[in-house]
């Protein structure tokens, strides 16, 4: 007969377990409330929730730790974790985690962070598989890396490979460039796209951003002619009246010296 034991603390704790497959676990929290036993257990940390394993850190308002050697971990609230295997950084709202097969399924206002590889990507599901270090994006997926903006409403992130797939009115926009179709497929190292699927796009070529420098140039250069003859012109009209002046000055001084001859 399995025995029961049922446990509440109100101040903070720490605790490591040694579990049946060699894999060590660690948790903390405010207070914790739960029952144990040999086949199934559940317990649920409450206010500050940690909990350690060899290969992940999570840290949420409340975590649920349930299931034979407590094999699945779900975490509300402020999720935030680490894959420390593969250096990957993680924000949710809720996440649901499979120790034994390494399967994190986070959701809700997802954030990923892979730093090895600068890339960062949102989305409202993320199903991440830590040994094949695949990553599964679902509903509003957003991924930036270098000069490429990606954005579909599917995507399967390739850490590995540096490999992203991109499916349902996917995007991606390389600087001043455009690209579009059903299937997106980008390299990210060598930074080449495939496309397959009412292939849309745009490109700016160097040659048209000489083009454009160039009218700009030539554009200033009219408008500084066009000053330039301003100039000239005003120049005339000042030299006309100065002339127009002298000549009535003289006209004057004509006159004046006959009044006073006569």
């Amino acid at each position: 007969m399995n025995r029961t034991a049922k446990y509440f603390f109100i101040a903070a704790f720490f605790l490591t377990a040694a579990l049946s497959y060699a894999e060590k676990i660690s948790f903390s929290a405010d207070s914790m409330t739960g029952t144990a036993g040999s086949k199934n257990s559940s317990t649920t940390l409450s206010g500050n929730a940690a909990v350690i394993t060899e290969t992940m850190q999570i840290n949420a308002d409340n975590i649920k730790l349930s299931g034979q050697d407590f094999r699945y971990i779900t975490a509300e609230g402020s999720v935030k974790g680490t894959d420390t295997s593969s250096d990957m950084i993680f924000t949710c709202e809720k996440m649901t985690y499979d120790r034994e097969t390494k399967i994190a399924v986070l959701e809700k206002d997802v954030n990923l962070d892979d730093k090895a590889n600068e890339v960062t990507a949102q989305a409202q599901r993320i199903e991440y598989n830590q040994d094949t270090e695949i990553a599964v994006m679902q509903i509003s997926v957003s991924l930036k890396q270098k000069d490429n903006n990606c954005t579909a409403a599917y995507a399967i992130y390739r850490k590995k490979d540096q490999l992203l797939e991109m499916d349902g009115n996917p995007q991606v926009i390389q600087g001043k460039d455009t690209f579009r179709a059903q299937t997106i497929t980008l390299n990210m190292n060598t930074q080449e796209i495939e496309l397959s699927g009412r292939v849309k796009g745009t490109v700016t070529t160097e040659a048209e951003n000489t083009e454009k420098q160039n009218n700009t140039k030539e554009s200033s250069g009219e408008q500084n002619t066009e000053n330039d003859t301003d100039s000239k012109t005003d120049i005339e009209k000042d030299k006309d009246s100065g002339q127009q002046a002298e000549q009535k000055l003289q006209d004057t001084g004509s006159q004046t010296s006959g009044e006073t001859n006569e």
